[in-house]
This record gives structure tokens, sequence and C-alpha cells, in this order.
């Protein structure tokens, strides 16, 4: 009872995505302020400096993200947030960040859009901006909360994941999660996971900044402790020195990819709920999952044979576990606030063995239970 009294506490979505953030071991962040992720900066400017960290408001988002990048290469983790048109802006940089295999994190609010939009209502637009936003391409690791807990649990693990794997990860989060409050208990100190990126062991003569071993991932130096080595967004050897090696260019991106692609099992997390004798399966993320949630509650009391597939990880894509579901049902339900872009990763997979349904808004509301659940009733 003294755990729950202590660690029980209302939060706002962007203030766990701080928390969860600062638990990791973040130390850094330097943002420009947007609407709806601007909470996320202001705890950050209030917290870092109590834990020996910094925060600094930057001139733009193209900065910020430069900034992060930096802060990272002297071993600092370090985060930035944004939304809508600042998240278009750091794109460039987060191909930087990829191509360098520099650590950080981006946590991106989604509101409505396209361009201003509108900054205050909520929407899913940003989904397939966040996988192939920048050029190139590129891996990425994108994560997507429905909850307040999961925005706090989630940001540990894209701290946790940008370390392990040498890369930017972003926090997909929308208006609705952002600004959501929810009870939540926090774990202890002691309960939560923390991975550090790998350091080199050798000497800094015998130092290859992008020499990967069995796991694919090189170790990483940090700035200023002896290990001197070339950062570029160039196609680079192993030193890091710039390559026109057709060869060396493309053993590269490979490897890049193979950071993910053999991780999978890893790097994918999702939920699922009555889904063993599920001829129909809502596949829903984010807010729109809470009202997911009640369609198919409803559902099953009207005996249909209705389940709900979740995904955390948007990306990579969960190909494996949407092919099982094309086997098994007859239709899958896809709700977004947004025009169908997930809806088209779900449609490549199935290839037509079962029929793909959208369930889209895109007026600033969240999709009701019952636009859902009226999808449900019109397949069965």
């Amino acid at each position: 009872m003294s755990r729950v009294v202590e660690l029980a506490r209302l939060m706002q979505g962007n203030e766990a995505a701080a928390e969860g953030a600062l638990a990791a071991g973040v130390r850094f962040f330097a943002g420009y302020p947007i609407t709806p992720s601007t909470e996320v900066a202001e705890i950050m400017a209030e917290r870092l400096p109590r834990l020996g960290g910094k925060f600094i408001q930057m001139e733009d988002e193209i900065a910020s993200m430069a900034a992060i990048i930096g802060a990272s290469l002297t071993g600092v983790k370090s985060l930035t947030a944004t939304s809508g048109p600042g998240f278009s802006l750091m794109q460039e940089n987060i191909g930087f960040a990829a191509m360098a295999e520099v650590p950080c994190v981006i946590v991106n609010v989604q509101r409505s859009g396209p361009s201003t939009g509108m900054p205050t209502a909520p929407a899913q637009g940003d989904v397939m901006q966040a996988r192939w936003g920048t050029h190139g391409d590129h891996p990425v690791i994108a994560l997507c909360p429905s909850s307040v807990r999961e925005a706090y649990d989630l940001a540990i693990r894209s701290v946790n994941l940008a370390e392990k794997y040498r890369m930017p990860v972003i926090l997909l989060m929308d208006e609705v999660i952002g600004h959501l409050r929810e009870r939540v208990v926090l774990p202890l100190p002691d309960e939560i996971e923390i991975i550090n990126r790998r350091e080199p062991q050798e000497a800094p003569a015998d130092y290859y900044a992008y020499r990967a071993d069995e796991t694919g991932v090189p170790p990483m130096a940090n700035f200023g402790t002896g290990y001197r080595y070339h950062v570029t967004g160039l196609a680079h050897d192993e030193k890091g020195n710039p390559t026109n090696d057709p060869a060396r260019a493309e053993g590269l991106l490979l490897r890049l990819h193979d950071k993910l692609n053999l991780n999978l099992d890893d790097i994918l997390i999702e939920d699922s709920r009555s889904l063993d004798d599920a001829e129909v399966v809502v596949l829903a993320y984010g807010a729109t999952a809470r009202p997911a949630r009640q369609a198919v509650k409803e559902a099953r009391q009207q005996n249909i044979k209705a389940g709900l597939y979740r995904p955390l990880t948007l990306w990579p894509f969960p190909t494996a576990s949407v092919d099982r579901l094309a086997r098994q049902a007859r239709t899958i339900i896809v709700p977004e606030m947004n025009l169908g872009q997930y809806r088209i990763e779900v449609e490549r997979v199935v290839r037509g063995r079962a029929n793909v349904v959208g369930v889209n808004r895109v007026n600033g509301e969240l999709i009701a239970p019952g636009e859902i659940l009226q999808a449900i009733l019109e397949v069965v």
C-alpha cells in the first residue's frame, strides 16, 4: 500500500513521456515550443537542471535536432520533442543520425495537418512520415503508446533502443494521449531496465567507429574520451571516411537495416485481446485503440467474434503478426485519424487473403466506439 501511495500519480501523457525519458537517463534536451508537445519541453526545462542535465531552447527544429545529435556524440542521452511542421523540419538531420548511427529520441505528438492545420486537434497523420520522412532507404524505429503509463514505459524503451542499436528512435504519440490525464503507478527505479551504448574495449589507435561485430552494432566511443573518428552523413567506410565505393556503400546500408531485421524479436512489441477465435480483427494504434477496445467489447456482447490487435511498435512493421491475422480473420478493420496511412501497409501484407476496411476521420476529433462497432456490424 505504501508503494502505491508513494508512486501513484495523476499524470498527463506529455509529462509521462518526459519523466520516462529522465528515468532512462536522458540528460540533454534541445527543442522549440510547438503545440501539442510543449509540455515535454516545459517539464524538461524544470527537471533537467535539478538532475545535472542541460536544457536549451533552440531557434528552430532543425537546430534542435542538430543539437541533440551533437550532445549524443559526447555520450549524453539526448531528446527532443515536436509536432507536425517541426517534425518535417527535423527530417534531414534524422537521416544524418541514422547514417552516422547516433543514438537520440524524437517525441512527436501528432496534430491535425497538413501545414499549420488545426494545432490543438488530434490526428495520426505522421505515421508514414515517421517511416519515410527523410530521404533514402533509412532504418527507423517508431513506438506508439495508447495510455499515459505506456507513454512513460515507451519513452524508457525508446531511449534504450536508441542506445542499444545506435540510431534515432521516434516516440510517435498523438494529441489525445499527449494531453490525456490518467492515474498511473510508476515502477520503482530498481525495476526499470536501463540500457547504455556499448563502448569500445580496444585502444584508440585500434578503434574503427563503424566496424560491427556479430550484433551488427558497432561499439560507440564518446567524443572527449581520447578516441578520434570522422562523423559524416556521407556513405563511409569503417573508419567513418567518405567513400564512393559501391560495395562499401551498399554494405553499410544493408548493415543499417540488418540491425533491425535481425533483432525484430527484441524490437517489436504488441498487445491483443480476444484474438483466439476472432473472425473480425480491429487493428488499431495510439489513441484510436481506446475506442477500438470498447467497440470489440460491445461486439462480443452481441456474440460477434471480434478481436483487437494493437501494435506498440509501428515501425518496423509487424509483418509476421499481420500475416497471421490474414490467415485467421475474414476482415481486418483499421481505424485511423488519417486517410489510411497504416491501412496501406496492412493491405500490402494481407495480399487479398482477408478483407481490409478502413475507418477514417480527419476532422480533428477522435473516432468514436460506435463508428468502429458499425464497421464491425457491416462485415459480419
